[in-house]
Order: structure tokens, then sequence, then C-alpha cells
């Protein structure tokens, strides 16, 4: 079971994990030095936008480290990273208006985004304790005939397959934010036409890190199930 070859599903999405990761901060660093012509900050913009769509509820908080930028549905606040918070860079003024349209979703009831925050608690779960159910009932399946391993893998299986589905459900919802965020800049006259492409490379960059992971965790949801399959054989 170690060495079957099902393990070549996982290794081509795993380099699109890590291109992506490269990709997106290469991406921010570069368009960081691009100041846009408005000259609004991140936070300025999220702001705006915000206050348009009617959010003047919503909370714009600064958060420590790089591309941790994140919208809070619990607490109806928006973080915004140091390097976007305060920068009037393209750069900044993408992903400000990237999480400002998750708040949007939130308030105009997006399905995606309400059925993903219904499923995370379990999603979360499936994530940390799915893959170790599911090896450990595999092995313990190779080596005696009990029946409560092949439960145990089942188990891990399926809570594995919620995250998933978890991962396969945030791509629409991260691709709607970017046109949502493109469209406000725009109208909001944060960015010029010339500018928008720049911004938008921003936005594919972070998408493709989404793409990767929702990839990932299908062909190891895959080589889960084959492997089960090849163990079930065995009885």
């Amino acid at each position: 079971m170690f060495y079957d070859w099902t393990f070549l599903l996982v290794i081509p999405p795993m380099i699109l994990a890590f291109y992506a990761s490269h990709k997106v901060r290469s991406a921010f660093a570069e368009y960081s030095r691009y100041r846009s012509s408005s000259g609004a900050t991140g936070a300025e913009v999220a702001r705006s936008i915000l206050d348009q769509g009617g959010l003047g509820s919503v909370h714009i908080e600064p958060v420590e480290g790089e591309l941790s930028d994140h919208y809070d549905p619990r607490k109806k606040t928006l973080f915004l990273s140091e390097p976007v918070y305060d920068s009037p860079s393209l750069a900044a003024l993408g992903v400000a208006a990237h999480e400002s349209g998750h708040a949007v979703q939130d308030a105009r009831g997006y399905v995606p985004l309400k059925l993903r925050q219904g499923i995370w608690p379990a999603a979360a779960f499936g994530s940390n304790l799915g893959p170790i159910l599911a090896i450990v009932g595999i092995m313990l399946m190779f080596a005696t005939q009990m029946a409560w391993a092949k439960v145990i893998a089942e188990i891990g299986i399926v809570v594995f397959s919620v995250a998933t589905f978890f991962s396969v459900l945030t791509l629409p919802v991260e691709y709607n934010a970017s046109r949502r965020a493109l469209a406000m800049l725009e109208q909001g006259g944060f960015i010029t036409a010339a500018e928008r492409p720049h911004a938008k490379k921003v936005l594919d960059a972070a998408a493709l890190t989404y793409l990767a992971a929702a990839l990932v965790s299908v062909m190891m949801l895959l080589r889960f199930i084959m492997m089960f399959m090849g163990a079930s054989r065995r009885d």
C-alpha cells in the first residue's frame, strides 16, 4: 500500500499549489510598487465600497501579516493586512476590494458563501482528522480482517469528502468576489481602465491558489477511495 501508483495523482496538483503560492506572492510584490492614480488606500477603498453597498455597520480593522486579509462573517468585520490597509498600490486596492466583495456576498445572501459557512465546522474537522482516519483504517484493513478497520477508513473518507466539497465550493465564492472587486474598483473611480489589467493579475494569481487547493483535495480523496477499494478486495 505504501508504493502503489495512486500517489502520482497528488503530485501534479501539489506542484501547482507550490507554483500558485509563489505566483500570488510575486504578483502582489510586483504590483505593490504601482501606485493607483486615485491615491486611495486599501482601507479607504474598502470603506467606500462597503458604505455604497449599505454596509456601514461592517468594521474594517488592520491585521498583522502579509496576505492575511479576510472577511469574518460572524464578526461582520473586514481584516486588512498591514501592506494593504495603508497602501495606495494597485495590489492593495485589488485585495481590499476582493475582501469587500465577500462582505457584499454575505449581505446579499450569496448562496455558495452561505453554504460554505454552514459546512465550515464539519469541513475543518474533516480536513484535520479525515486523512488520519482514512490512512489508519486502510493500513489496518491490510493488516487485519477486523470489520472495525473498514469502518474507521469509511468514516475518514466521508468526513474528508466534506472538506473536499468545501474546497470546491470555495472556487465560485472567490471568483465571484474577484469579479465584483474589479467592477467596484472601476465604478468607484479607484482605478482606470489602463490599471484594471494590473489589479486583475493580482486577483487571478490569488484565485489560482484556491484552484490548486481544490485539486489537491480532490486528488487526495480519489486516492483514499482507490486505496480503500484495493484493501477491500483483499478481504
